[in-house]
């Protein structure tokens, strides 16, 4: 029987002390989740939608395409705690839509500074409000076949052309804050158990973030 991939040592041979002394590579992240009674909640001018509908929306991406090419898309994962339960802040357009605040990067911006402008353009511009972002990491990355609805954490190798890319992060809140919000949503904290395994409710994107976020060791300070 062939061992592939594994080299082929003697027994008894002795292994050298250094290979058993060596440093662990295990990585542990800290994120810090504060109160949600931390933060404070005002309004400001309504948010404007792009697209009146989901046909528009996806007519626009047509054409966009065919001047820019691929969208690329950021959106942000904010935190908080309650009862010592991790929640996410969601953005909520009338009784049954959920979203991540975030939106589409300009041709050429940086994923990470634009990211940062199209938090504050949603939650900030207003005194008091968090304008330095810390944006920790990656969480996953999404991409969009076709001009239609479904979204994947892969690229199939038939498609050569994705449509648009979308890229979640994970954002350290501070301590305390101020969050604006438009007067056409609500910002709302749903706990990640709400979350896990309910796309239904909540998209595929937001109901697998409990298992992307189980990765990291959330400190309730």
């Amino acid at each position: 029987m062939q061992v592939l991939g594994c080299s082929q040592v003697p027994i008894g041979t002795p292994i050298d002390a250094k290979y058993l002394s060596s440093t662990s590579l295990t990585l542990e992240r800290v994120i810090n989740l504060y109160p949600l009674t931390n933060y404070t909640f005002g309004t400001k001018e309504a948010m404007a939608e792009r697209d009146q509908t989901v046909q528009a929306r996806f007519q626009r991406m047509r054409d966009d395409f065919e001047k820019r090419g691929m969208r690329r898309t950021v959106e942000g994962v904010l935190m908080v705690h309650e009862h010592n339960l991790p929640h996410v802040l969601l953005l909520q357009l009338g009784s049954s839509f959920f979203r991540l605040p975030g939106g589409e990067l300009e041709p050429g911006e940086d994923s990470v500074e634009g990211l940062k402008r199209l938090l504050t353009e949603c939650l900030g511009q207003q005194e008091g409000a968090i304008e330095d972002w810390v944006v920790e990491d990656t969480l996953s990355n999404w991409w969009r076949p076709n001009f239609e609805p479904p979204r994947y954490p892969y690229i199939a190798t038939h498609i050569t052309k994705p449509k648009e890319h979308t890229r979640l992060y994970l954002v350290q809140l501070p301590e305390n804050a101020l969050f604006a919000v438009p007067k056409n949503y609500k910002l709302v904290a749903a706990p990640v158990f709400e979350l896990f395994d309910n796309p239904h409710s909540y998209g595929p994107l937001i109901a697998s973030l409990p298992q992307a976020l189980s990765r990291f060791n959330f400190i309730y300070i």
